[in-house]
């Protein structure tokens, strides 16, 4: 039961991907008049440049391993600032309902009486698959993708990717970069060493980097140049589109073929 509407909003807004100028412009805007704002590790400080110089930043980021508040601690946050200011947005990367636990701050909000607003953002799930030229469907290829996280709340790897394993939809594993070895060693025990895997770490930033490769040798491509920053993974045959991919086949094949001739 909810409790009586206590005055003032909170918006759970989604950051996009990476890049500040992915944002919604509705997003923009509700950035530009909060009163507060608390934001996520990997949001954009150019987004926050967009608010007024009167309205409070607090970074309530969480990352692996490094957690500057508690969820409980954010929920009590949002809270005491919609109480005390009236407007508060919840700016969180990506989008708030993939794996952003936005719902569960909206409900603790319902539930102390504050009004709530959703504006989504874009997902690092669709869009930086899409900057890299790797569409998630194509006609022909696969009729879906899967979308799963990593590492599950108690440190241990989905079950959903077990059974993704066995599908030709495109699978795209958020928060799994620590489980890449354990990933990998799945598909391979399914007979699918040779499937096609990218693993885009800092999608849609200057530092962006993408390796393309094999299950079976994307764990050493990543050891031999290790990268900082958060990463997607994303496996299946439309990562054969990428042009990276494409141009290892094609020398391959015409190794092959010297060696042959030789």
């Amino acid at each position: 039961m909810r409790k009586q509407t206590t005055k003032g909003k909170l918006i759970i807004l989604g950051a996009g991907p990476g890049d500040p100028e992915l944002i919604t412009w509705k997003g923009f805007r509700a950035i530009r008049d909060a009163k507060v704002i608390l934001y996520d590790a990997l949001v954009d400080p150019e987004l926050l440049k967009a608010a007024n110089d009167s309205a409070l930043k607090i970074s309530v980021g969480k990352r692996a391993g490094e957690h500057s508040f508690s969820q409980d601690e954010i929920n009590e946050l949002i809270v005491k600032y919609v109480q005390q200011e009236g407007h508060v947005i919840r700016l969180k990367g990506g989008d708030p309902y993939v794996f952003g636990r936005g719902y569960e701050e909206k409900e603790y909000a319902e539930l102390h009486g504050i009004e709530t607003e959703y504006i989504p953002g874009i997902s690092s799930s669709i869009a930086l698959t899409g900057l890299q030229d790797i569409p998630l469907t194509k006609r022909g290829i696969n009729d879906g993708f899967w979308v799963i996280t990593g590492t599950k709340s108690n440190g241990k790897l989905s079950k959903d990717v077990s059974l993704a394993v066995q599908s030709d939809a495109t699978v795209v594993i958020l928060m799994g970069l620590r489980k890449i070895e354990e990933i990998a060693a799945l598909y391979s025990q399914e007979g699918r060493s040779n499937y096609p895997i990218a693993v885009i770490y800092n999608g849609s930033l200057p530092n962006e980097k993408i390796f393309v490769g094999k299950i079976s040798n994307i764990v050493d491509k990543l050891k031999s140049e290790p990268q900082d920053g958060p990463g997607i993974i994303v496996i299946g045959e439309v990562v054969k589109l990428h042009p990276e991919y494409v141009y290892n086949f094609v020398n391959q094949n015409f190794v092959e073929q010297l060696s042959q001739q030789g």
